[in-house]
């Protein structure tokens, strides 16, 4: 008889199968005694008499909060001080690691803090369609007629309306946005009309629609899927396109210097290390590499056979990657790999059965890793440690609206006073809402907490495009957070001049009419030609009446009897 807390258990020769538990793991082993006490509704298997005194647990599954749980009954149950042969029993306790950030919690700004009546994009391309800075908040759109996205201040919270001013000078579907970490009003565009454009918000924000970009870059063949900033150095900008190449564009002179071509198919992500001397992607040839991107060599390259991975992210300082993927038995997994040996994975781990993209976001400060995924409203975090078993369960965050992408907030914008350490800005499509989700430590003190805000890199640039194209590497310049956040110096961006050339074949300005490079800029075209040919002959038929009606007049003027 096995006796647990105050209730007993009568033994039988016969099977007694426990509840189907809540997911489904593959991991057994064997326990020589009873189960502890206090375990039931924890441990779910199958318990079975053995022939000589004791039980065997097969246990089928723990779900990811009780991993310390599970690693704590190995340790016992190795050292011999759970039970013995006779069956007895002896005092048991979960060991917990300790962590500052295992209260972290995720808190959702009200609805007047919210951004409402927003048009977002229906598009099903694999991107965030959100960014976001310190001041403002740009969110991609559904439009007819090419692509547009809005620019919004961040104070400018609540209903925002129909016919609010919009960033509409793209031909085709915008496809990414992202924000220049050093000039807060710049912002990157790239769209399936093959060009990446950069744009200058004014100071208080969109009065009118915004057409003319300040650079417009072609150099694609392709649609351009991807658009990141270099972490280090001002006006360098990374372009990922359909053509399978990566164009690394100087924008002081508004040409690409440099193009990655070591990919056989379709780029899915792209993640810098903390000074930007290495560039990680993710492509849709299932494989993984590690890039030098000036010279375009790849150092490490991985074929994820069992993990097809879908998004890869640098973890800091650490030397290691993270990736999220899918396993052959098509369940959400990440990966945990080191940048300099991609030969196999330091560890998988299955998140759960759900189709949709997994989206991880790494803070370097915190050491936390956040994995969000795309359709569903949870959002589980990590620690991240350097020693075994490197990641570490912390929480979840649930919310049954589902996410079509998240913008994250940079550092120097979030509310220290709050323990605030990290905060998204979640995109629900069902009811045109902008949500933002703050994460927070909870402490009593009011005071600054130096232990979860270190230095971290702030918004100066660490080098000059010619000093980072010759080969110089460094690492952010970092601030602190204590004092609030204070630029200490204005960047302006200038754009290049360009001459303005012309090819003219039969009558027609080659440059000044672009030919189309995308099918659905092609029925633009085509629509747009026949609506000016219709309009033409409206104005010709019309000018025909006229010329009936003075050709009348003149006739009777001339047969008038005056005029005799």
């Amino acid at each position: 008889m096995l006796r647990a807390g105050t209730q007993s258990v009568q033994s039988n020769p016969r099977e007694r199968r426990a509840p189907t538990p809540p997911c489904a793991g593959a991991e057994k082993w064997e326990m020589p005694t009873l189960s502890p006490p206090g375990c039931a509704g924890v441990v779910w298997g199958l318990l079975v008499e053995a022939p000589t005194p004791g039980w065997r647990i097969e246990c089928f599954c723990f779900p990811s909060l009780h991993r310390d749980l599970v690693e704590s009954m190995r340790d016992l149950h190795k050292s011999s001080v759970l039970g013995s042969k006779h069956g007895s029993l002896m005092s048991w306790r979960p060991q917990y690691r300790s962590s500052k950030f295992r209260n972290v919690y995720g808190k959702v700004a009200s609805r007047e803090h919210c951004f409402d009546g927003i048009p977002i994009t229906k598009n099903v391309h694999d991107n965030h369609f959100c960014a976001v800075n310190a001041r403002f908040l740009a969110i991609v759109t559904e439009s007819a007629g090419g692509g547009s996205f809005l620019v919004i201040p961040l104070e400018q919270t609540g209903r925002i309306e129909p016919n609010y001013p919009k960033v509409c000078g793209h031909q085709g579907n915008v496809l990414d946005i992202k924000w220049n970490p050093f000039i807060e009003n710049i912002i990157a565009s790239c769209s399936e009309d093959t060009s990446v454009r950069i744009w200058e918000i004014p100071e208080g924000g969109l009065k009118r629609n915004m057409t003319e970009a300040v650079l417009e870059l072609y150099g694609h063949s392709r649609r351009v899927g991807l658009v990141e900033w270099h972490p280090t150095t001002n006006n360098i900008l990374f372009s990922a396109g359909y053509d399978y190449k990566v164009l690394i564009w100087n924008l002081d002179i508004g040409e690409p210097v440099k193009m990655i071509d070591c990919h056989t198919d379709v780029i899915l992500c792209m993640s810098f290390n903390m000074d930007g001397s290495l560039l990680a992607t993710s492509c849709k040839d299932k494989k993984l590499r590690v890039v030098e991107p000036r010279s375009g060599r790849v150092l490490q390259e991985a074929s994820c056979k069992n993990h097809r991975v879908n998004r890869v992210v640098f973890l800091g300082s650490t030397k290691r990657l993270l990736t999220t993927g899918v396993s052959r038995w098509n369940t959400r997994q990440i990966a945990l790999w080191d940048q300099e040996d991609l030969s196999m994975p330091l560890i998988e781990e299955e998140i759960d059965g759900l189709s949709g993209l997994l989206f991880p976001f790494y803070d370097a400060d915190t050491h936390m890793l956040y994995l969000a995924g795309k359709g569903d409203g949870n959002i589980r975090y990590y620690e991240i440690g350097s020693e075994k078993p490197y990641l570490s369960y912390l929480m979840e965050f649930r919310s049954p609206a589902p996410q079509k992408g998240l913008g994250v907030m940079p550092k120097h914008g979030l509310d220290v006073s709050a323990c605030e350490v990290f905060r998204f800005y979640k995109l629900v499509t069902l009811k045109g809402l902008i949500e933002p989700i703050s994460m927070i430590v909870p402490r009593r003190s009011e005071t600054y907490q130096e232990d979860i805000y270190p230095m971290t890199p702030g918004t100066e640039p660490a080098l000059t495009p010619d000093e980072w194209l010759s080969g110089v590497n460094r690492d952010p310049i970092l601030m602190s957070l204590k004092e609030g956040y204070k630029r200490t110096s204005k960047i302006v961006f200038k754009a290049p001049v360009r001459e303005k050339r012309s090819v003219v074949v039969n009558g027609i300005d080659l440059l000044e009419n672009v030919p189309p490079r995308t099918e659905n800029e092609l029925l633009r075209m085509f629509f747009r030609q026949q609506d000016e040919i219709r309009r033409l002959k409206d104005e010709l038929s019309q000018k025909d009446i006229r010329i009936r009606q003075l050709q009348l007049e003149l006739k009777n003027l001339r047969n008038s009897p005056k005029n005799n």
